[in-house]
């Protein structure tokens, strides 16, 4: 009985230093931008984000939770709950639905607007990993984008 609890141990030891560290995904640029609907106490924008997983292996992508700003000042929470694999090495899109108040980009100042340049940055976690095992990955991306004016 005391072997196979030291062989149990062993092997879960054993799997957990097998088990690599998820590096967080490389931002690439904002694909398929689409205005649905402009109003001034709502917005709809619809996008695809374009990502790169630098890992050497594939990895489930479980939820995704996050904060949007524009040009440092909060606009939306993104939420994508959805189970997605995604290959090692390899790049793939996410779909996103933003639902805000056009007022709170008016109030950013007109000065976005003549430079017709905006810096959109999110901040928040992946939950990613392989099987029942998950952790949370910090997405942390600031993107200079330029407003199709």
């Amino acid at each position: 009985m005391r072997y196979q609890q030291i062989l149990f141990l062993f092997l879960i030891l054993l799997l957990l230093n097998g088990c690599k560290h998820a590096e967080s995904f490389e931002y690439r640029e904002i694909k398929n931008l689409q205005v649905k609907h402009v109003g001034l106490t709502k917005t709809i924008v619809q996008m695809n984000l374009l990502f790169y997983n630098p890992n050497n292996f594939g990895i489930n992508l479980k939820k995704i939770d996050c904060e949007v700003y524009f040009n440092q000042k909060y606009i939306v929470n993104y939420t994508l709950d959805t189970m997605m694999h995604i290959s090692r090495k390899s790049s793939f899109e996410i779909p996103a639905t933003l639902n805000f108040d056009f007022i709170d980009i008016i109030k950013r100042g007109i000065s976005t607007v003549l430079n017709k340049e905006a810096i959109i940055s999110i901040k928040g976690t992946a939950k990613v990993g392989k099987a029942c095992f998950y952790k949370n990955i910090p997405l942390q991306y600031d993107i200079k984008y330029k407003l199709p004016l």
